[in-house]
Protein backbone atom coordinates (compact mmCIF):
# COMPACT_ATOMS: atom_id res chain seq x y z
CA UNK A 1 0.00 0.00 0.00
CA UNK A 2 1.36 3.40 -0.93
CA UNK A 3 1.51 5.60 2.14
CA UNK A 4 1.45 9.39 2.43
CA UNK A 5 4.91 10.90 2.77
CA UNK A 6 5.08 13.57 5.46
CA UNK A 7 6.57 16.85 4.31
CA UNK A 8 8.37 19.73 5.96
CA UNK A 9 7.45 21.37 8.36
CA UNK A 10 5.43 18.44 9.80
CA UNK A 11 6.61 18.08 13.44
CA UNK A 12 6.48 14.27 13.17
CA UNK A 13 9.64 14.47 11.04
CA UNK A 14 11.57 15.86 14.02
CA UNK A 15 10.82 12.94 16.36
CA UNK A 16 13.43 10.30 17.16
CA UNK A 17 12.53 6.73 16.26
CA UNK A 18 12.56 3.70 18.55
CA UNK A 19 14.59 0.56 17.87
CA UNK A 20 12.73 -2.44 16.50
CA UNK A 21 12.84 -5.11 19.22
CA UNK A 22 11.14 -7.91 17.30
CA UNK A 23 10.49 -8.34 13.59
CA UNK A 24 6.84 -9.29 13.15
CA UNK A 25 4.42 -9.70 10.26
CA UNK A 26 3.42 -6.07 10.92
CA UNK A 27 7.09 -5.07 10.47
CA UNK A 28 7.24 -6.92 7.16
CA UNK A 29 4.00 -5.26 6.02
CA UNK A 30 5.40 -1.85 6.98
CA UNK A 31 8.55 -2.55 4.95
CA UNK A 32 6.47 -3.63 1.92
CA UNK A 33 4.52 -0.35 2.19
CA UNK A 34 7.73 1.66 2.54
CA UNK A 35 9.27 0.05 -0.55
CA UNK A 36 6.11 0.53 -2.61
CA UNK A 37 5.88 4.16 -1.45
CA UNK A 38 9.58 4.82 -2.20
CA UNK A 39 9.37 3.39 -5.73
CA UNK A 40 6.09 5.21 -6.47
CA UNK A 41 7.44 8.60 -5.32
CA UNK A 42 10.04 7.91 -6.93
CA UNK A 43 12.98 8.10 -4.53
CA UNK A 44 16.23 6.31 -3.73
CA UNK A 45 15.51 5.98 -0.01
CA UNK A 46 12.78 6.18 2.58
CA UNK A 47 12.83 6.04 6.37
CA UNK A 48 9.84 4.86 8.40
CA UNK A 49 9.39 8.29 10.10
CA UNK A 50 8.72 9.81 6.68
CA UNK A 51 5.44 7.91 6.64
CA UNK A 52 4.71 8.68 10.29
CA UNK A 53 6.04 5.44 11.82
CA UNK A 54 8.73 6.07 14.43
CA UNK A 55 10.66 2.83 14.09
CA UNK A 56 14.31 2.56 13.07
CA UNK A 57 13.79 1.11 9.58
CA UNK A 58 15.14 2.37 6.26
CA UNK A 59 14.80 1.27 2.64
CA UNK A 60 17.37 2.24 -0.01
CA UNK A 61 17.71 1.45 -3.70
CA UNK A 62 20.17 3.59 -5.65
CA UNK A 63 19.93 1.55 -8.87
CA UNK A 64 18.58 3.41 -11.85
CA UNK A 65 15.67 2.22 -13.98
CA UNK A 66 17.97 0.43 -16.45
CA UNK A 67 19.37 -1.83 -13.72
CA UNK A 68 17.60 -4.52 -11.74
CA UNK A 69 16.56 -3.27 -8.29
CA UNK A 70 19.21 -3.44 -5.57
CA UNK A 71 17.00 -3.00 -2.52
CA UNK A 72 18.52 -2.65 0.94
CA UNK A 73 16.33 -2.91 4.03
CA UNK A 74 18.14 -1.96 7.23
CA UNK A 75 16.53 -2.31 10.65
CA UNK A 76 18.17 -0.46 13.55
CA UNK A 77 21.01 0.74 11.30
CA UNK A 78 24.05 2.29 12.96
CA UNK A 79 27.07 3.88 11.30
CA UNK A 80 30.04 2.12 12.90
CA UNK A 81 32.74 3.75 10.79
CA UNK A 82 32.89 6.84 8.62
CA UNK A 83 35.71 8.38 6.63
CA UNK A 84 36.46 11.01 4.07
CA UNK A 85 34.33 13.90 3.00
CA UNK A 86 31.85 14.44 0.22
CA UNK A 87 29.82 17.46 -0.75
CA UNK A 88 26.93 16.39 -2.94
CA UNK A 89 23.55 17.81 -3.85
CA UNK A 90 20.74 16.15 -1.89
CA UNK A 91 17.01 16.24 -2.14
CA UNK A 92 14.37 14.56 -0.02
CA UNK A 93 10.87 13.20 -0.52
CA UNK A 94 9.90 15.04 2.68
CA UNK A 95 11.33 18.33 1.38
CA UNK A 96 9.86 18.49 -2.13
CA UNK A 97 11.12 20.98 -4.73
CA UNK A 98 14.30 21.80 -2.83
CA UNK A 99 17.86 20.51 -3.11
CA UNK A 100 21.15 21.70 -1.66
CA UNK A 101 24.76 20.61 -1.31
CA UNK A 102 25.36 18.80 1.97
CA UNK A 103 28.65 17.84 3.58
CA UNK A 104 28.73 14.11 4.39
CA UNK A 105 31.25 11.32 4.88
CA UNK A 106 32.49 9.82 1.61
CA UNK A 107 32.41 6.29 2.96
CA UNK A 108 30.55 4.53 5.77
CA UNK A 109 30.19 1.10 7.28
CA UNK A 110 26.69 0.43 8.57
CA UNK A 111 25.54 -2.41 10.81
CA UNK A 112 21.95 -3.42 11.27
CA UNK A 113 19.47 -6.21 10.78
CA UNK A 114 17.88 -7.41 7.56
CA UNK A 115 14.22 -8.34 7.34
CA UNK A 116 14.99 -11.88 8.51
CA UNK A 117 16.58 -10.51 11.70
CA UNK A 118 20.09 -11.47 10.61
CA UNK A 119 22.89 -9.04 11.43
CA UNK A 120 24.26 -7.38 8.31
CA UNK A 121 27.16 -5.08 7.53
CA UNK A 122 27.05 -2.75 4.54
CA UNK A 123 30.16 -0.98 3.26
CA UNK A 124 29.15 2.04 1.22
CA UNK A 125 30.69 4.90 -0.68
CA UNK A 126 29.42 7.48 -3.15
CA UNK A 127 25.65 7.79 -3.48
CA UNK A 128 24.98 4.75 -1.28
CA UNK A 129 27.03 6.27 1.59
CA UNK A 130 25.09 9.53 1.25
CA UNK A 131 21.78 7.63 1.17
CA UNK A 132 22.62 5.69 4.35
CA UNK A 133 23.59 8.89 6.19
CA UNK A 134 20.51 10.76 4.92
CA UNK A 135 18.05 8.00 5.89
CA UNK A 136 19.67 7.34 9.28
CA UNK A 137 19.36 11.08 9.98
CA UNK A 138 15.59 10.71 9.52
CA UNK A 139 15.59 8.12 12.31
CA UNK A 140 17.11 10.75 14.59
CA UNK A 141 14.64 13.47 13.62
CA UNK A 142 17.03 15.28 11.27
CA UNK A 143 16.44 16.49 7.73
CA UNK A 144 19.18 17.30 5.23
CA UNK A 145 18.32 21.00 5.60
CA UNK A 146 19.45 20.74 9.24
CA UNK A 147 23.00 20.30 7.88
CA UNK A 148 22.93 23.59 5.94
CA UNK A 149 24.56 26.79 7.09
CA UNK A 150 22.35 29.09 9.17
CA UNK A 151 21.93 31.47 6.23
CA UNK A 152 20.98 28.73 3.73
CA UNK A 153 18.61 27.12 6.26
CA UNK A 154 16.89 30.48 6.89
CA UNK A 155 16.52 31.07 3.14
CA UNK A 156 15.00 27.60 2.76
CA UNK A 157 12.60 28.16 5.68
CA UNK A 158 11.50 31.50 4.23
CA UNK A 159 10.89 29.88 0.83
CA UNK A 160 8.95 27.01 2.48
CA UNK A 161 6.76 29.41 4.50
CA UNK A 162 6.01 31.44 1.38
CA UNK A 163 5.06 28.29 -0.56
CA UNK A 164 2.78 27.17 2.31
CA UNK A 165 1.08 30.59 2.39
CA UNK A 166 0.47 30.46 -1.36
CA UNK A 167 -1.21 27.07 -1.03
CA UNK A 168 -3.75 28.40 1.49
Amino acid sequence: MIRTILTYPNPELKKKSSPVTIITDATRELVRDMVETMYAAPGVGLAAPQIGVHQRIIAIDISDKSEPPDLIIAINPVIVHAEGESYEEEGCLSVPSYAANVKRHAGVIVKGLDLDGSERTWKADGLLAVAFQHEIDHLDGLLFVDHLSTLKRELFQRKARKAAEEMQ
